[in-house]
């Protein structure tokens, strides 16, 4: 099964074992995805997505599970967030690995390819997870294959036993990365084993075969520079290739359209694009949103206009917070707007419509009830069927200038960027702050500006009108209040039409 992507996807996140759950309760019957009903799949079709991640829907480790269960911050933080849990809601990490085969729990390969085929008849892509940095510590490679993996000695096992282990013989590191302490349920591959790529490759193609689309987790950390800062001479000698073009290129050879998504930090995006990474995690921007204002956020998106194409936004995953409990009140809708107006592909995780607020560790099969944020659920509809709209994910888009006069400082706080695809523009402009904030806005369109434009918000039921010629000479007055937005759907009217500018008003465009 072969597709190609838009430009700009939206990838909707579901913790796979956590969605069948709550599908199995709502049905009173076991779920898997062989077998989930059609209307569920019609559902996701709501979001406006053009691919769903199915996270975590590999083979989960029994050892891993049993490092879990023993480890008592983990355990209590489960009984924090599910008062009710018992043992067996604990699964295991999706990132801890047994095998690269769709758990039996959650229908197999068979159940795999099923729901794939449901999710092509909507026209929605499957996007899974890859690990390349560890596996669990009871996976095959271990036993059959520990060339794969980084060595240690009997004296490193006596001395440093919370990051060597001992498996069949040898001792094997523990996976880390290199700011962190090991983590206790997995085990780390080499990155500069040759065999270890060729095995990887294998896995990449299987799995490749299997969907539209890879997460790579923590991709980074296979980069030669990276890898050997972490493992220094355990890990032999740095090879003359890296580890990622060498891999992707191969698995495009047999999936042409597959796409390519990196978990990435540490200012290591541009390299991971170069290396053959469709799109980067844009972590810079989801920790600007959280702490900074508009003048941080703009200086971020003045960066290199291919670079951003080849990023990907979010507000919340997995890994982060929930956004509901990160953004307050009218934050959590600006953040949403504009995670999801900037090109590059974006991310929307499960529940992040509804307003939920627990963050749920990946080791959990079922999540707490929640009560659904009604007016924050419109909102998102509303916005997702906005962004929808094909100029955000075919159009060429422009961060815009705005400026200030004497005794307005805080026109700083104000960001805004256009959109453009035929005869369709689109302004958003957002205030990143907790004040009122106003700018002048330039428009980067060649007009026409001898006649009116209309200016209509659809996420607020505002309609403006314009004069061209003071658009073109002084630019879109704007004043917002605190974390307020416009979403503007901009059309110049026809001259036979043309009406009296209507007067200002007090919180839109032209203030």
């Amino acid at each position: 099964m072969t597709t190609t992507w838009p430009r700009f996807p939206l990838i909707y996140e579901v913790n796979t074992w956590v969605w069948l759950n709550e599908l199995s309760k709502r049905y009173g019957q076991s779920i898997a995805l062989g077998n989930v009903p059609p209307e569920e799949w019609d559902r996701l079709l709501g979001h406006h997505a053009d691919a769903v991640w199915l996270m975590g829907v590999w083979e989960r480790s029994p050892a891993g599970i049993a490092v879990a269960l023993a480890n008592r911050a983990l355990t209590e933080e489960f009984q924090r967030v599910l008062p009710d849990y018992t043992e067996a809601d604990v699964v295991g990490s999706p990132y801890c690995v047994r095998r690269y085969q769709v758990a039996k729990e959650l229908g197999g390969a068979e159940g795999l390819a099923r729901g794939r085929a449901e999710l092509a008849s909507r026209g929605l892509r499957l996007v899974l997870d890859f690990v390349p940095n560890h596996v669990a510590p009871d996976h095959d490679w271990v036993r059959d294959h520990p060339e794969y993996f980084i060595q240690g000695t009997r004296d490193d096992l006596a001395a440093k036993p919370d990051e060597f282990l001992e498996s069949n013989g040898s001792v094997i590191a523990r996976g880390r990365d290199p700011f962190f302490p090991p983590w206790p349920d997995v085990v780390q591959l080499n990155a500069f084993s040759p065999q270890l790529r060729a095995a990887a490759l294998e896995t990449l193609v299987s799995i490749g075969s299997q969907c539209d689309g890879l997460r790579c987790d923590m991709a980074m950390l296979m980069m030669n520079p990276v890898f050997e800062e972490t493992w220094g001479e355990r890990a032999g000698t740095s090879p003359g290739t890296e580890f990622w073009p060498e891999l992707l290129s191969a698995v495009r050879a047999v999936h042409p359209n597959v796409l390519f998504i990196a978990e990435a930090y540490w200012d290591l995006e541009w390299e991971l694009q170069q290396q053959g990474f469709d799109f980067c995690y844009d972590k810079r921007l989801y920790d600007r949103l959280v702490r900074d204002g508009g003048a941080s956020v703009r200086g971020h998106l003045t960066a290199d206009a291919e670079f951003q194409r080849r990023l990907i936004r979010f507000i919340e995953n997995h890994d982060e917070p929930r956004a509901a409990s990160t953004f307050d009140g009218s934050k959590a809708r600006v953040a949403a707007v504009t995670a999801l107006t900037l090109p590059g592909a974006r991310i929307l995780h499960q529940g992040q419509p509804e307003g939920r607020t627990v963050r749920l560790p990946v080791f959990l099969r079922r999540a707490p009830e929640e009560e659904v944020d009604e007016d924050l659920h419109c909102f998102y509809r509303q916005l997702l069927a906005a962004v929808s709209d094909p100029i955000l994910s075919e159009g060429e888009w422009t961060l815009c200038e705005q400026y200030g006069w004497d005794g307005n400082d805080r026109y700083q706080e104000i960001v805004a960027w256009a959109w453009e695809q035929d005869d369709a523009r689109l302004l958003v402009v957002v205030n990143l702050s907790d004040q009122p904030a106003a700018a002048r806005v330039r428009l980067p369109w060649a007009g026409p500006w001898d006649v009116d434009w209309r200016l209509i918000d659809p996420l607020q039921n505002d309609r403006f009108e314009r004069g061209g010629s003071e658009l073109q000479a002084a630019g879109l007055y704007v004043a917002l209040p605190g974390w307020g937005f416009h979403f503007l759907q901009c059309a110049p009217r026809a001259p036979e039409v043309r009406s009296r500018v209507a007067p200002r008003t007090e919180r839109g465009a032209g203030g």
